[in-house]
């Protein structure tokens, strides 16, 4: 991996693509990302099933992100995961009705609910994430330190 170009302020040095070799390595780069994308509704759906066997892979999400305090509000969950509030009312519901998820007023705005991840959801997100992130680390810590960042850098641009 560390024969990938190197970053300029967001355009790739190296020798220009055009054509079809463009053409080829933009489907390359499609093709991975969704090889990727699908390892990572695995992952999910795997995490999913450790907190508890019938959340949802869209529940673990919500509950990653109330456990992490990346969004606490059903406004700030929808803005994160990019979804309709219907689904993420449907997997706070849930949510609470397994007992991993408290809804309590927000004390700056008494009209808000504020999300509040339980001690149990706490314990059983932290052992999801450990199993996954070992997966995860175990290749990652294969690779070098500008490999690493040089990947980190390009799906940050991709992302933007």
């Amino acid at each position: 991996m560390s024969d990938a170009p190197a970053a300029n302020d967001g355009a790739l040095e190296g020798a220009a693509l055009e054509g079809d070799a463009l053409d080829e390595a933009v489907h390359r780069v499609e093709r991975e990302l969704g090889r990727l994308f699908a390892r990572i509704r695995v992952g999910w759906r795997e995490a999913a099933a450790t907190v508890h066997p019938d959340l949802q892979p869209l529940g673990y999400q919500v509950l990653a992100s109330i456990v992490s305090g990346h969004a606490t509000t059903a406004g700030e969950l929808i803005e994160r995961l990019q979804t309709d509030k219907s689904a993420i009312s449907r997997q706070v519901r849930q949510l609470t009705e397994l007992g991993l998820v408290d809804s309590i007023h927000d004390p700056d705005d008494r009209r808000a609910r504020r999300l509040i991840a339980t001690d149990l959801a706490t314990e059983r997100v932290t052992a999801a994430r450990a199993a996954y992130e070992g997966r995860l680390g175990e290749k990652l810590r294969s690779w070098s330190a500008d490999d690493l960042d040089r990947v980190a850098q390009l799906l940050d641009e991709l992302a933007r």
